[in-house]
C-alpha cells in the first residue's frame, strides 16, 4: 500500500532527542581538524584517518554522518567540503567559526538549560548568579576572544550605516565593544574616527589587542565598567549598540537609551544591532529561537522585534528609526537619529 501523503513521521522528535550527538560529531571533527584536512585535498576515508591519527572505521563512520547532516558530500567514496563548511569550518578560512564553541559550549550556558522547566515557570534565568548579566562574568571574556568571525559580516556591514563622507571627523562610543570589531571597521573606514570603547575591564584588554593589530593605538581609548552606571562622555557623532539590548527587559533598555540619546550630538545617531525576529516572533528562525537562550541566560532578556525596538528608542528620545537587514548574516541594525 503506498504510503499516504504527508504521512505523521517521528523524524523531528528523533532529531530533537538526539541533538547531543550532533554537537558531540561536530566537537569531534572540529578536533580532529577534519575540516581543514579535507580542504587540504585528503578526500578518503583512509587519507583522512591518516592524517587525524584515528581508525580507518572511525573516521569512515565519522565522515558518514556528517555527510547526511550536510557538513560534507560524498562520492565514489570521497569526501569534500560543503560551500558553507569551506567557508566556515577550514580552520584556514578567515571566516573560520570553530573557535566560537569556546564560548558557545562553556559551562555556563550548558547548564542555563538543566531546569528549562523552572526556567519557563519563572520566566528568567534560575541561575543564582543572574545568568550572563552578571558583573564581570569570566565567559564574557571568552565571548569576546571566540566571537570575532561569528560577527565579521555584521562589523563590515555596520560603517556603510553611517552615511557621511570618509574624511569625516568622527567620535564614536562602542558600547559593550567585546572583541571591539565594531568600532574597529568603522575606524578603518573613517581615517578621522575617534573611538571610545565601553566594557569590563578584562574584556577591554581584548579590544585594546585587536585595535592594536589593526594599527588603531592612537585613535582608540576605553572606558571600563558598568555601561549603566560608568558616564558614557558626550558629543558622540555614532554610538555603536552591538548586541546589548536582549539582555535587559524594555524599562531598562528605555532607561539607558536615554543615556544614549543625551550622549549624541544634535545630529548624531545610534546604531543597534541585534537579532531580530518577524512580529510572529517565529521567523526568521534563528532571531526567533535566541528568544529561547534570552529566557534561559537572563533575568529579563528577549529578543525583540523591530516595533518593540522602535518604540523604546522613540520613548528614549530618537526622532526616528530604520531596520536594515545586515545579510547575509542573521542580525539587523537598527539607525535610529536623535
Amino acid at each position: 500500500m503506498p504510503e499516504r501523503a504527508n504521512a505523521p513521521s517521528p523524524q523531528l522528535f528523533f532529531d530533537t532527542a538526539s541533538g547531543y550527538q550532533r554537537t558531540a560529531v561536530l566537537r569531534a571533527a572540529l578536533e580532529f581538524d577534519l575540516f581543514t584536512a579535507i580542504g587540504e585535498g585528503r578526500a578518503a576515508a583512509d587519507e583522512l584517518a591518516k592524517r587525524c591519527g584515528t581508525s580507518v572505521k572511525g573516521m569512515r563512520v565519522l565522515c558518514d554522518y556528517l555527510t547526511v547532516l550536510g557538513f560534507l558530500t560524498k562520492q565514489a567514496g570521497r569526501y569534500a567540503l560543503t560551500p558553507d563548511t569551506a567557508t566556515f569550518l577550514n580552520r584556514r578560512s578567515p571566516a573560520y567559526l570553530g573557535g566560537t564553541l569556546e564560548f558557545l559550549h562553556t559551562e555556563t550556558l550548558r547548564n542555563a538549560y538543566n531546569d528549562l522547566v523552572g526556567v519557563v515557570r519563572k520566566g528568567g534565568t534560575v541561575q543564582s548568579h543572574g545568568g550572563l548579566t552578571d558583573q564581570e562574568h569570566p565567559d564574557w571574556v571568552r565571548f569576546a576572544r571566540a566571537m570575532a568571525p561569528m560577527m565579521a559580516i555584521q562589523t563590515q556591514l555596520v560603517p556603510g550605516l553611517i552615511g557621511r563622507p570618509a574624511d569625516a571627523r568622527l567620535k564614536v562610543l562602542d558600547i559593550a565593544a567585546g572583541h571591539g570589531m565594531f568600532g574597529i571597521q568603522v575606524a578603518k573606514r573613517f581615517p578621522n574616527a575617534e573611538i571610545v570603547a565601553l566594557d569590563w575591564p578584562k574584556v577591554l584588554q581584548v579590544a585594546v589587542q585587536n585595535a592594536q593589530q589593526a594599527g588603531l593605538s592612537e585613535r582608540y581609548r576605553t572606558i571600563a565598567g558598568n555601561a549603566f552606571d560608568v558616564g558614557l562622555g558626550g558629543h558622540y557623532d555614532v554610538v555603536l549598540l552591538p548586541n546589548f539590548l536582549h539582555h535587559f527587559g524594555a524599562e531598562a533598555c528605555v532607561g539607558f537609551l536615554r543615556r544614549v540619546c543625551d550622549a549624541l550630538q544634535p545630529d548624531g545617531m545610534a546604531i543597534t544591532v541585534e537579532f531580530v525576529p518577524d512580529e510572529d516572533r517565529v521567523s526568521p528562525p534563528f532571531p526567533a529561537n535566541f528568544a529561547m537562550a534570552m529566557l534561559v541566560l537572563t533575568p529579563d532578556g528577549d529578543a525583540y522585534t523591530f516595533p518593540e525596538l522602535q518604540a523604546m528608542l522613540t520613548r528614549a528620545g530618537f526622532s526616528r528609526s530604520t531596520l536594515h537587514r545586515l545579510e547575509p548574516s542573521m542580525q539587523s541594525a537598527i539607525v535610529s537619529h536623535r
